[in-house]
């Protein structure tokens, strides 16, 4: 299965449309059917969503804000350029070694997030990428010219099992909702925005 988040208005911006050309090649590559691939971004106009539809491709029917669970099954998420919240509500909505352990994110570099973040803002505001940095593999894509603000800072993330069970038994004691009530540049559209 596929989950893509903040694709973009690719109708209007060629950098959106290069990221949806990249996602069919990895769908294909992958062998994942297009009607396995679900795609949300409140942006889309309509023209845009039955563009997707068009290719197959399924959209959310709602916002889920990044809470979308693997539900036992592999689960490629793709999100480029997405909002620290969306990979934070994504963490939350998988917290167990056998969750994560399904999921694998094309997106923002983790590590780049840790790198430019102060530690007490990345702990308050995005604990459950805090949490998960020392059980995560990361491998950025690599550049090219021509697509450098399409694919800058993306890495792929995947958790393996085992380096997830090395973590505290207490990094998984807390499963409390994120709610960046203190969060000065949330990077999320809410329900209802």
């Amino acid at each position: 299965r596929c989950v893509c988040y903040g694709l973009g208005r690719f109708g209007r911006c060629p950098a959106a449309r290069y990221q949806l050309a990249f996602l069919l090649l990895l769908l294909d590559e992958l062998r994942v059917p297009p009607a396995r691939c679900a795609l949300f971004d409140p942006a889309f106009s309509a023209r845009e969503a039955a563009a997707l539809r068009a290719l197959g491709l399924c959209l959310l029917p709602e916002n889920e804000e990044g809470k979308h669970g693997v539900e036992g099954a592999a689960t490629l998420f793709y999100m480029v350029h997405c909002g620290k919240a969306l990979y934070n509500n994504l963490l939350w909505s998988n917290w167990s070694p056998a969750a994560l352990s399904k999921l694998v994110i094309i997106g923002n570099s983790f590590r780049g997030i840790e790198e430019r973040l102060l530690s007490r803002i990345l702990e308050r505001d995005y604990s459950y990428i805090a949490k998960v940095l020392k059980g995560v593999e990361e491998v950025a894509l690599p550049n090219h010219p021509r697509y450098l603000d399409t694919f800058n800072d993306t890495s792929v993330h995947w958790f393996p099992l085992d380096k997830l069970q090395e973590l505290s038994p207490e990094v998984w004691d807390c499963v409390e909702e994120p709610m960046y009530q203190d969060c000065e540049d949330l990077e999320i559209i809410r329900k209802g925005e």
